[in-house]
């Protein structure tokens, strides 16, 4: 069985770099544009099941590709960023370089966020609880954090080893069962645009 993780289109705030969390921010007109040129590999995908975030850019993502009637699962919202929603990641790298470089790595919690540790549980929990209920391939539409917590948990890499994926492209692991410890990264960072190599966390 197949877990299709896509990423939400670019949104305003990704476009600006601004770190968004929990918080909402519409797709832009460039997100909407990754989304529509997307569809058609969606659809060719034929997933058994689909879920999506409860975030408001997730569910916009879904509605643009067809699937605005799937099942939401807050569980797979994006990670909690506390008091750094809406800070700018080229302001926050030249003011707190270390801290930032933690948080990426999964060592550094901002005031009122979440752990790292304990986003990656909600997000095993939340990913496992789909596999159970598909006899075939899910796909999931997420959050770029969703996927990294994802490869961490999957793929043992390290959080701070796996470049954010660029808005509106799929990461595809392979399992034997919903069960299974580990998967297989059979694509990563995949769309019918071409990657960007700056892409927004």
């Amino acid at each position: 069985m197949r877990l299709v993780m896509v990423r939400h289109g670019e949104t305003t705030w990704n476009a600006e770099h601004r770190l968004q969390g929990h918080d909402n921010a519409p797709l832009s007109p460039r997100g909407i544009r990754q989304v529509e040129s997307f569809a058609s590999f969606a659809r060719a995908m034929a997933p058994d099941r689909v879920v999506v975030s409860d975030l408001g850019r997730t569910r916009q993502t879904a509605s643009l590709l067809g699937y605005g009637d799937a099942p939401l699962d807050p569980r797979l919202r994006e990670i909690d960023m506390g008091n750094w929603t809406g800070r700018i990641k080229h302001e926050l790298e030249a003011e707190r370089p270390h801290e930032y470089l933690a948080w990426r790595a999964g060592t550094f919690t901002p005031d009122s966020g979440e752990a790292w540790a304990d986003f990656c549980a909600r997000i095993v929990e939340g990913l496992r609880d789909c596999l159970k209920k598909c006899n075939g391939d899910t796909l999931a539409i997420v959050h770029g954090g969703v996927i990294r917590a994802a490869c961490h948990a999957f793929l043992g890499l390290p959080p701070s080893r796996v470049v954010p994926v660029t808005p509106g492209t799929a990461t595809i692991l392979s399992f034997d069962t919903a069960d299974a410890p580990t998967a297989r990264l059979e694509a990563y960072n995949i769309a019918a645009v071409a990657p960007d190599f700056d892409a927004p966390d």
